[in-house]
This record gives structure tokens, C-alpha cells and sequence, in this order.
């Protein structure tokens, strides 16, 4: 069974998550990694999610806000286990029913251009592929997405 938690980025959980996600991105990223974890910090992210199977940890993923009434997808990541088990789905059902009580219109979100998983995730659920923008306008393998919730 999975249940979902609000929470900010000091939930342990969430933290405990991330460093798996680091390791993870590091690998796939490579020499790029340097370049994509420095807008990757997670201080003072005041809206994160937390998924839990049978009171574990599961996935997470945040908001923040980037524009007037836009927000960004920030760390999304479900431990390998539980992929393809509905957790990333219900997950950015609740960051974007999130977003839209605290008045965003819509989310935006960069993922690598090799992340065939993720680019099926947010296309499955009505993402469309947008031009790069802000810091990774100019990123070959990044590739960014919209949805107008």
C-alpha cells in the first residue's frame, strides 16, 4: 500500500532518498554532474513528497517555484524496486495537486535527454517537450518539459 507525505526538505526520508538519487545521477551523468547537481541543492525546498510502501521510503520528488504561477519539478526519484509500480505516477499527482493550491498554473521540469524512463513518465501524463530553458538552454542532453495544469 503507498501513502503520500507533504513535508519540506528535512524530512529524513527525503534526505536519506536524495543521496540515492545523487549516486544514481552521478553515474549517468558523468563528467556532466558537476554541472547539473549545482541546481540540484535541496536547503530550503519547502515542498517535497515523499512516497512510503509499507512505511518505507520510497520515491520523492519537490516544487519550487520558478515564475508567477510557474513551478519546477525538482528531485524526482523511485528507488529501483518499486519502479513501475504506480509510485513517480502518484507522486506527481500530488506535487502538481500541490502545485495548483498554491497557485501555479504550470510545471516545468529538465530531465536528460538518456532518461528514456522519466521522458515516458511526464509524456504518460501529459508533458509536453518544451525548448530548453534557464541554465540548461544551451545543454545538448538536457531535454525540458511542460504541462498546464
Amino acid at each position: 500500500m503507498l501513502s503520500v507525505l507533504r513535508t519540506n526538505s528535512s524530512n529524513d526520508n527525503f534526505r536519506n532518498l536524495v543521496v540515492e538519487l545523487d549516486r544514481y545521477l552521478a553515474k549517468r551523468n558523468g563528467d556532466a554532474n558537476e554541472f547539473f547537481a549545482q541546481y540540484n541543492k535541496i536547503d530550503s525546498l519547502q515542498n517535497v513528497v515523499v512516497v512510503f510502501h509499507n512505511g518505507k521510503g520510497v520515491g520523492c520528488g519537490a516544487i519550487k517555484a520558478y515564475n508567477t504561477g510557474v513551478f519546477e519539478l525538482k528531485r524526482m526519484y523511485v528507488i529501483e524496486a518499486m519502479r513501475g509500480k504506480g509510485v513517480a505516477t502518484a507522486m506527481l499527482r500530488e506535487l502538481e495537486a500541490w502545485a495548483k493550491e498554491l497557485g501555479c498554473h504550470t510545471c516545468i521540469l529538465e530531465t536528460g535527454s538518456e532518461m528514456s524512463d522519466a521522458i515516458g513518465l511526464y509524456t504518460k501524463n501529459g508533458y509536453t517537450a518544451i525548448a530548453n530553458y534557464g541554465q540548461y538552454a544551451l545543454v545538448e542532453n538536457s531535454r525540458c518539459f511542460e504541462k498546464k495544469l
